[in-house]
């Protein structure tokens, strides 16, 4: 059984597809670009950009009634690998120990010109 998850927390999705999906325990988020609820794309900072890449996550996981302690999965999508200390260290204070399983992935490009772009598997207990 799957449920849509939808919150006006986080950009609204803009495409054919749903900002999570409960499937069982389980939260799936999509992708989360570094928008504001504006839709403004933040781009010229890697710092600010994870950061509203994360708190995007964080609500559309919190409309699931899941946080971040819940995550068990992220992929991080970046268009340049050289950003990856600065995501990392954004990251870090978004988790804690046990932190999820993580890949992060250097792509040719992302949506709507993002740099950074990041979706989470979270399990409810």
């Amino acid at each position: 059984m799957k449920e849509v998850i939808a919150t006006n927390d986080a950009p609204l999705a803009v495409g054919p597809y749903s900002q999570g999906i409960r499937a069982g325990r389980f939260v799936f988020t999509s992708g989360q670009l570094p928008a504001t609820l504006s839709g403004e794309v933040i781009s010229d900072d890697i710092t600010k950009a994870t950061r509203q890449s994360l708190n995007n996550v964080k609500a559309v996981l919190s409309a699931a009634g899941a946080g971040m302690t819940d995550v068990v999965k992220v992929t991080v999508f970046l268009t340049d690998m050289a950003d990856f200390v600065q995501m990392n260290e954004v990251y870090a204070g978004f988790f804690s120990e046990p932190f999820p399983a993580r890949s992060c992935i250097q792509v040719a490009a992302l949506p709507k010109g993002a740099r950074v772009e990041i979706e989470a598997t979270a399990c409810l207990q």
